[in-house]
């Protein structure tokens, strides 16, 4: 992501350390919790993920990845919603961060080519896996029931995303649920 605002922060979140961009939000927060500060990763990481989504349904070369860009777009668009009626105040950014672009611009070149293909997968397979560590590590230590529910809600949506992509191998739902995998 969507699980809630903070499922889809924690796929962001995962994007946010694929892309580096963790730091970027700054203390903005009326409250500099560590609540505080997932939301706002989670969130950064979903803005991300809808725009890597949303590129690969344009440039990708296969339609797995077509299918799966399709469905982190919409998973993580409802979570960033959601996750937005947990934030409390807390201020978000508006888009992706400028390393977060960067990461995205370094696609281009490979549009509409398998090498796009294994690129995005291998962005989107570390993104949702450092995810699943900030959504356990706020589901372990988080201290706002609100914000761990989200969390707690998010993290079977990441998994699953986590699944389609594993690896940097595509894989549609169907394939990612089946035991062969």
């Amino acid at each position: 992501m969507r699980f809630t605002h903070t499922c889809a922060t924690a796929a962001a979140t995962v994007v946010l350390t694929l892309t580096g961009t963790t730091t970027a939000f700054g203390a903005a927060s009326p409250a500099a919790s560590s609540d505080a500060t997932f939301l706002q990763t989670i969130h950064q990481a979903n803005l991300a993920e809808i725009a890597a989504g949303k590129d690969a349904k344009t440039h990708a070369n296969s339609a797995c990845v077509k299918r799966v860009a399709a469905i982190i777009v919409r998973d993580h668009t409802a979570l960033d919603a959601k996750g937005a009626t947990v934030a409390k105040g807390i201020a978000m950014a508006k888009e992706p961060s400028a390393a977060q672009k960067r990461q995205l611009d370094d696609l281009k070149p490979k549009d509409g080519t398998t090498a796009y293909d294994a690129a995005w997968l291998k962005m989107q397979s570390d993104g949702h896996q450092q995810a699943l560590t900030l959504i356990d590590k706020e589901l372990k230590s988080g201290t706002d029931s609100q914000i761990q529910a989200a969390a707690k809600a998010a993290r079977p949506i990441v998994a699953g995303h986590l699944k389609m992509v594993e690896g940097g191998v595509c894989r549609t739902p169907m394939e990612s649920a089946s035991p062969q995998r």
